[in-house]
């Protein structure tokens, strides 16, 4: 089976660590997911990025729509690859 990545988009930084830190609980994720800041294009204000949280799951066993819902609850969404 091949390599699954998954890619939260995050708001602001405290929602994504806030994703961080449950993920593992409520899924059982193995390793520590990627804090990743995305700047928008043409900005450098840090008020405009976005934060990305890269799920590695290697086994594809995480639903995607069950993490949909899941990174809803801080107003994120998944980005679809």
């Amino acid at each position: 089976m091949s390599d699954v990545r998954h890619v939260l988009v995050l708001p602001d930084r405290d929602a994504a660590e806030e994703v961080i830190e449950a993920i593992g609980d409520h899924f059982g994720v193995d390793g520590e997911p990627q804090l990743v800041r995305d700047a928008l294009a043409g900005e450098d204000d840090a008020e405009d990025a976005q934060w990305l949280v890269v799920v590695e799951d290697p086994e594809g066993r995480l639903s995607p729509v069950e993490l949909d819902d899941f990174v809803a609850d801080w107003d994120g969404w998944r980005e679809e690859s």
